[in-house]
């Protein structure tokens, strides 16, 4: 891997090769939104309808679907990539987030100027992991890498089923006092909203059915939420200059499983091009991978999930991850991270197949 280069060096170069359309936003993609709520609508009447348990949690899985669809149609919709109009967006942005509980305002800020302008940055970015220094600071970090490594790799996992939320409101006490103070009475608005939302749900179904129309679906949709947003950053090095190609990940699945979760997946060509409709997205992908085939970084999505289940989530400098337990190394993407580091027992299983074979 090369060293470090602008973001700006990317977009320059593929503006070159790609059509002018794929930059404007993509309005026929805000149809998700009605069909996410009508799915959510449809379940939730099938499960006030069934004395069934398990049937209850099935539609509670459709639920989820909806909900998580929701969110990835809301980071679409806020970076501008399905339509222009601020009123639009914002109304559409702000519904669209109610299941995750995020407000439009705080996404914005939090995320499309901080994360997407230092993305990886030890310091700026308000969703990178921290170094080993860092960690010495921090006495919740230093309980939990005490832990052996398969208990805190449980513990991450975990965490996945609350944190997406459990960040936003986070990000909320971080970044409130950088709105101006006309600003604020509208985040807000946003940030007490879907709280008010589901009490209100909570109050017409009872607390039975609200298991399965919020809490079981809210679980199940930031636990997606973070096996992505995990994936697309923390098996990358961390980066002083903003190069999505050396800091982002992107993720593949199966091509239907892709179109259900709104091609979110590609997350180098998101970080390339915010404003970019998914719906490009794989064609972009082509092309880098045409203009800059050393430095693309792409894993299956389950791979990824493996490899982050494997390695720790602290930086012992920018291009690798330490073990502190036991003063283990792991490269990064693009730094040595790969089958033959993660899975070892197997790396020596194949050498030695090559071996025997070999002597034959």
């Amino acid at each position: 891997m090369t060293e470090e280069q602008h973001l700006r060096e990317y977009t320059k170069a593929l503006k070159a090769h790609l059509p002018r359309h794929f930059f404007e936003p993509v309005p026929a993609r805000l149809a998700f939104l009605p069909a996410f709520l009508a799915l959510f609508g449809l379940c939730t009447w099938g499960i006030l309808a069934t004395p069934y348990i398990l049937l209850k949690l099935l539609l509670s899985f459709g639920i989820g679907y909806a909900f998580i669809g929701m969110g990835f149609l809301a980071h679409e919709i806020l970076h501008g990539a399905v339509t222009k109009n601020p009123v639009l967006r914002s109304i559409t942005g702000t519904i669209a987030f109610v299941p995750l509980m995020v407000g439009a305002r705080l996404w914005r800020k939090w995320h499309n100027v901080e994360h997407h302008g230092s993305t990886q940055h030890p310091e700026d970015d308000p969703d990178a992991m921290g170094t080993l220094e860092s960690a010495t600071k921090r006495p919740i970090v230093q309980w939990a890498f005490r832990q052996v490594p398969a208990l805190r790799s449980f513990f991450l996992f975990f965490a996945w089923t609350f944190w997406f939320t459990l960040h936003a409101h986070m990000m909320l006490r971080r970044f409130f006092p950088d709105f101006k103070p006309n600003e604020r009475p509208a985040v807000i608005f946003q940030a007490i909203l879907p709280p008010l939302v589901w009490l209100g749900v909570l109050l017409l179904v009872g607390p039975l059915n609200f298991l399965f129309v919020f809490v079981i679906p809210w679980v199940i949709a930031n636990f997606i939420a973070m096996s992505f947003i995990a994936t697309n950053h923390l098996l990358n090095p961390i980066t002083e200059t903003n190069d999505p190609l050396l800091n982002s990940l992107t993720v593949r699945n199966p091509r239907w499983l892709e179109w259900l979760t709104l091609g979110f997946g590609y997350h180098i060509e998101h970080h390339v091009f915010p404003v970019l409709s998914p719906k490009y997205a794989h064609i972009v992908a082509a092309k880098i991978k045409e203009l800059w085939p050393e430095r693309y970084n792409e894993l299956p999505h389950w791979k990824a999930l493996v490899y982050l289940w494997k390695t720790p989530r602290l930086y012992r400098d920018h291009r690798n991850l330490i073990e502190p337990t036991t003063g283990k190394v792991f490269g990064t993407m693009g730094f040595g991270l790969n089958d033959a580091k993660v899975f070892p027992r197997k790396a020596e299983a194949r050498r030695q197949r090559r071996k025997t074979r070999t002597q034959k």
